[in-house]
C-alpha cells in the first residue's frame, strides 16, 4: 500500500467506475459532485480509492461519497481515506464531518464508528423512495439512510 499516493483530483477526472459502487444512482452522484472535492488514493494513473468531500452548511462538510475498488478493499484504504478527509476537513475550518450509509452496509457503518463516527439520525424508507432500484446488501434490503457525525 505504500505505493499509494493521496491526491485531490480534478472533477473532471472523476472516476466514475468507483464513485458508482457507492452510489448506484449517477443522477444522485451529479448532484453533489459539482461543488465536492475529490481525494484519491492512486497507483501511478490508476485511482484504487477515491472520497467527495462536501460543504452541506456553515462550518459542516459530508463525505458525500467513498468507494475502494474491489480488488482493493479489506487493505485499510477506506480508513485512510476517511483520516484525509478528516484532516481536509479540520485544515478547512470545520467543525462538524458527516457521512452517511445504507442500513445494510455492515462493513462501512463499523469502520466509520471506529474512526469515531456516532450516529445521529435516521432516515426512514431513504432508499426506497429515492433509488428506483432495490438494493440489497449482506442479504440485507437497504431501506433507511443512518447519518453519522464526528464533531471536529
Amino acid at each position: 500500500m505504500s505505493a499509494l499516493e493521496l491526491r485531490e483530483l480534478p472533477l473532471d477526472q472523476a472516476p466514475w467506475a468507483l464513485l458508482l459502487l457507492a452510489d448506484p444512482s449517477r443522477e444522485q452522484v451529479e448532484r453533489y459532485l459539482a461543488n465536492s472535492r475529490l481525494l484519491a488514493l492512486c497507483e501511478g494513473d490508476a485511482v484504487r480509492g477515491v472520497l467527495a468531500l462536501t460543504p452541506v452548511s456553515w462550518g459542516v462538510l459530508e463525505i458525500t461519497n467513498l468507494a475502494v475498488d474491489e480488488a482493493w478493499q479489506g487493505q485499510g484504504l477506506g480508513k485512510r481515506l476517511l483520516a484525509a478527509a478528516i484532516d481536509a476537513a479540520r485544515a478547512a475550518g470545520a467543525l462538524r464531518l458527516d457521512i452517511a450509509t445504507g442500513n445494510s452496509s455492515l462493513a462501512q457503518l463499523g469502520l466509520y464508528q471506529r474512526m469515531g463516527f456516532r450516529i445521529c439520525a435516521v432516515e426512514p424508507d431513504y432508499f426506497t423512495l429515492n433509488y428506483p432500484e432495490p438494493i440489497v446488501e449482506n442479504g440485507i434490503p437497504c431501506r433507511d439512510r443512518l447519518r453519522l457525525s464526528l464533531v471536529l
